[in-house]
């Protein structure tokens, strides 16, 4: 099942999860704890891979609608943050939230039947990462004059130094 697809079988990963927990320096175990420890791994993969497949925590099952813990309007009142539909708290983005449930930002307005052009930043955080690039210098193109100067100056630099490479010899 779900370890054959992995090539893992059970007992290489409770050893594997074994080897790791020993690993941990906080770990205080005797020798007479190990063998006991290992088969409750082993017993602990092999439900899990009995099971099918792992339980996600925020997965629906098919069909399931969600109730929005706010209103889109609401969600969307300031301009300082965005109100999550999940938990009702406040954010500047929303990416690394949706993340945390498991979501992309398509799956979460599909969720709570938003439209596509929903913002996933707030639009004061928005505008401050605009000036912030702005002032460093990003989104300008290169400026030019009359041809490529770096070029000219780069070639005119290696010529000097031929010609003086030539007059001291």
């Amino acid at each position: 099942m779900a370890d054959e697809s992995l090539g893992i079988s059970a007992i290489e990963l409770a050893t594997e999860l074994t080897i790791a927990w020993l690993g941990n320096p906080n770990t205080r175990a005797s020798t007479e704890e190990i063998p006991a420890f290992l088969s409750k791994m082993h017993e602990a993969v092999q439900s899990l891979a009995s099971a099918g497949s792992f339980p996600e925590s925020d997965a629906a099952p098919a069909g399931q609608i969600f109730e929005p813990a706010t209103s889109v309007r609401k969600s969307l009142s300031s301009r300082d943050h965005i109100i999550s539909m999940i938990d009702g708290k406040p954010y500047k983005t929303l990416r690394r939230h949706l993340s945390r449930h498991g979501l992309t930002p398509a799956e979460y307005r599909e969720r709570y039947n938003l439209k596509a052009d929903y913002p996933m930043v707030a639009p004061n955080y928005s505008e401050q990462r605009r000036s912030l690039a702005h002032q460093i210098g990003l989104g300008r193109k290169a400026r030019t004059t009359k041809g490529n100067s770096s070029e000219s100056t780069a070639h005119s630099s290696r010529a000097r130094k031929t010609k003086q490479a030539a007059q001291s010899e």
